[in-house]
């Protein structure tokens, strides 16, 4: 009975999580019924178990999560995301609207946007674009998905999304782990994805298709906002409630000041990953008053903390005669990072309490002894957890917590590359992630004024597609030449 409470409750959380019923309820919920499908003392899983899951992920990532807020809420703020984007609707214009959403959305998440702030600067800019091109609007949230989040959020590597920085504490490695193939990865999605949204444009250009489908409303909400926030806080790390109140800032920034601080998010962090960090004495690391833990196990979140941190100075220091009251947007940026933060952590105890159960062992021996070696399990269970909770970061957190020791000794006794099984984490995390009940695709859908019948299947084709004909390119690759 435990085992089939556990799939009860997985279903039961993603069906109910897509109603819009509050994970911070949902998850603790489900935890207690499978510790008492179980037999399992339900209190002592509750404080103990669950929310010793929780914390250890808040203790961990919050950090990522709060300053990655307060960055989002400062570029739209001081309208550096604007700037770019004008800056590249006037520079491709009409003829490229595609190219140039994708782009943008491509440019603004890697640099350390969050995905909820660029959706909002990104679908009024592609109606913009695609009315005058003539596009349909159907095609809006896939080209948006596409450049925010596929490959820079999952295969490039040093992005700065909390994603890439779950593997970190687990395998010990970097956010530019294995970048050759995360490059080759982002090639892929990319070239497939444009592929994709050239060739329906193309056909229904020729049906006589334009931008006014009648299946679509205008750009604006088509699901309440209260709603919205339930289903986004647990995909991303910025509260979709803190981007009601937009004040528009005096001017925008020229394109340089508003690349700048996208610029010193990835130096930054590509220099105290590859440079600053693997020269420091972290021995000390090993007293137990730190963990004890060790450099390996937080380098790579130091080195995402400090290049946010650097980039937020900047953008305080060019805008600061921009942005009309910045007291007010750090609030709002710091606020926006709460929510966000304990719905995945509330996945992150539910899992906790999954793997805690005694029929758990039946699962992990499975997914384990999957043919075809660690590469295969590691996709296989990050992608399942990941679809059943519509949380790239909520499924890969719970899939290394309750199985990552074990990936890691298979991939030493097997001389597989923990750079290798970083990157083949990451990217199956944003693969089925991105199911209908996922929480960034019911925002997004809502944001660009379309509905799942009409533009979901296109959305599905560049977010799940693309990436996992990606993922099983980098799986056959790695498992000839291994990480590079």
């Amino acid at each position: 009975m435990d085992l089939l409470g556990i799939l009860i409750c997985l279903v039961l959380l993603m069906w109910l999580a897509f109603q819009g019923w509050s994970v911070l309820i949902l998850a603790p919920a489900a935890a207690m019924i499978v510790a008492l499908s179980a037999n399992e003392p339900v209190l002592a899983h509750w404080t103990q178990t669950f929310m010793g899951g929780a914390a250890r992920f808040i203790a961990q990532f919050f950090p990522i999560f709060l300053l990655g807020a307060l960055f989002g809420k400062l570029m739209d703020a001081s309208g550096s995301i604007a700037a770019i984007a004008d800056f590249m609707s006037r520079a491709l214009g009409p003829k490229h609207a595609i190219v140039a959403v994708v782009l943008v959305g491509a440019i603004i998440t890697y640099g350390g946007v969050s995905l909820i702030v660029s959706f909002f600067v990104l679908a009024p800019m592609a109606q913009q674009l695609f009315r005058h091109a003539d596009i349909p609007r159907r095609l809006m949230p896939a080209a948006i998905g596409l450049g925010a989040f596929t490959f820079t959020m999952s295969a490039m590597p040093g992005a700065p999304a909390v994603q890439n920085a779950i593997p970190i504490p687990y395998f010990g490695t970097t956010p530019f782990a294995a970048p050759g193939l995360g490059l080759f990865a982002s090639g892929v999605i990319l070239t497939l994805g444009l592929w994709w949204l050239h060739l329906v444009a193309a056909r229904a250009r020729t049906a006589g298709e334009g931008f006014g489908d009648p299946d679509t409303a205008s750009v604006g909400a088509t699901v309440s906002p209260t709603r919205i926030r339930e289903l986004a806080t647990a995909e991303g790390e910025f509260d979709p409630a803190e981007m009601r109140d937009r004040t528009a800032p005096r001017s925008l920034p020229s394109l340089a000041f508003a690349l700048a601080p996208l610029v010193v998010v990835l130096t930054v962090n590509f220099v105290m990953s590859l440079f600053v960090l693997p020269l420091i004495d972290a021995s000390y690391l090993a007293d137990p008053r730190w963990g004890p833990t060790s450099l390996g196990r937080v380098g790579g979140v130091w080195a995402v903390i400090t290049a946010l941190a650097a980039a937020i100075a900047v953008a305080l220091l060019i805008n600061r005669r921009r942005v009309p009251n910045i007291r007010d947007v750090v609030d709002a940026g710091a606020n926006a990072s709460v929510l966000p933060t304990l719905s995945v952590a509330s996945l992150v105890g539910f899992g906790a309490v999954v793997a805690a159960m005694p029929a758990f062992a039946q699962v992990r021996d499975v997914m384990l002894t999957l043919e075809g070696g660690p590469l295969i399990s590691l996709a296989a269970s990050v992608n399942a957890l990941a679809a059943l909770t519509g949380s790239a970061s909520g499924g890969l957190t719970i899939a290394l917590g309750a199985l990552g020791e074990n990936f890691l000794r298979l991939a030493a006794e097997q001389g597989i590359s923990p750079s290798l099984m970083h990157r083949i984490a990451v990217m199956g995390s944003g693969t089925l992630d991105a199911l209908p009940h996922n929480g960034a695709v019911i925002t997004l859908l809502s944001v660009c004024g379309t509905t799942h019948r009409a533009a979901y299947a296109n959305l599905a084709m560049t977010v799940i597609a693309g990436p996992l004909i990606a993922l099983s390119l980098v799986i056959g690759i790695g498992s000839l030449v291994g990480s590079f």
